[in-house]
């Protein structure tokens, strides 16, 4: 659930025309104007601000939007009670108040039309709306069990205008920023580069630093209040964590690095290894058994026709 809270108007008759001659309107629920014709409820809003002739911005308009998601539960009854409790609740009470619902968008939502000069012609204070608007809407959708988007990312940014659409936009670029730098300071020097200010708030008295504001334009929020993980603490430890990885990272050497020296152990294992293989052959050549063969003796020379006698004389033997 969000508000979109314009600036307060002067014409009465633009603003009712507007949400009640709309295609499909509903009226949900008028206290203090006629509802027979649009003619009478304008000049119903308009006597009533002659309390106040000196309030020339006069006409409170406020657009509730809730998410497409809760449209099967959001009936017209319950719309109308989550509005009312809504005006309570931003202290707009004692006045003239038109609700309508239009059904031109996929998501449910209705307009607010209110007296800025109440039933006794006093001013309908408007100052920081926006940010008790935020609380409001906060503290109704838990109440009531609406949808909560998991994170900034689910919203229709181009739905948004003025103070919230500034607010997420500095959510985008804070976050973005924020994985760039290493420290608050360099934040705060990249974010000066997009036009957005970076303000600390100190302890009295002292220079520690207890929160941090980011501004554009003319919107100023805290970082808390653009969401949790902008906060002075939370940033913080963003910051030193990434820091920290950083320089592990750094300590450590490249993809090419490591390969390389994975491919030069393993040339060494494979130089290692052949040259163990070498010396194993060689020690087992060191410890083969010689076999030693004697010489023949030397022949002895005969004497010519000693031998054939011999022959002869033994062969004649009986």
């Amino acid at each position: 659930m969000i508000a979109k809270i314009p600036k307060p108007g002067r014409s009465f008759g633009g603003v009712v025309e507007y949400n009640v001659l709309k295609k499909d309107a509903e009226l949900l629920f008028a206290d203090g104007i006629r509802t027979d014709h649009v003619k009478h409820m304008i000049a119903d809003f308009n006597m009533q601000r002659k309390l106040n002739p000196g309030l020339g911005q006069a006409v409170g308009h406020i657009a509730l939007g809730f998410s497409a998601n809760d449209k099967g539960k959001l009936t017209n009854d319950l719309m109308t009670a989550i509005a009312k409790d809504y005006l309570q609740r931003m202290k707009i009470d004692n006045t003239q108040v038109l609700i309508v619902r239009h059904q031109d968008k996929a998501h449910p939502h209705l307009h607010i039309v209110y007296n800025r000069v109440n039933n006794d012609g006093k001013t309908i204070a408007d100052s920081f709306q926006q940010y008790k608007s935020i609380k409001v809407t906060k503290a109704l959708t838990l109440q009531h069990g609406l949808f909560i988007a998991a994170d900034k990312k689910q919203v229709n940014r181009e739905q948004l205008k003025g103070a919230d659409k500034v607010k997420y936009e500095l959510y985008d670029k804070i976050k973005a920023a924020s994985k760039q730098a290493a420290t608050m300071g360099e934040l705060k020097q990249v974010l000066a580069k997009q036009g957005i200010t970076t303000q600390y708030k100190l302890k009295s008295g002292t220079l520690e630093i207890q929160g941090v504001s980011f501004s554009k334009g003319k919107y100023t929020f805290k970082g808390s209040e653009i969401d949790r993980s902008l906060s002075y603490g939370n940033l913080t430890k963003q910051l030193q964590e990434q820091a920290k990885e950083k320089h592990v990272a750094d300590q450590q050497p490249s993809l090419a690095q490591q390969l390389r020296d994975v491919l030069n152990t393993e040339r060494g294992e494979a130089q290692g290894s052949a040259k163990q293989e070498l010396s194993a052959a060689l020690d087992l050549f060191g410890h083969m058994p010689v076999i030693a063969t004697d010489p023949e003796p030397p022949r002895k020379r005969r004497k010519k026709g000693q031998g054939e006698d011999e022959e002869q004389s033994r062969g004649m033997r009986i």
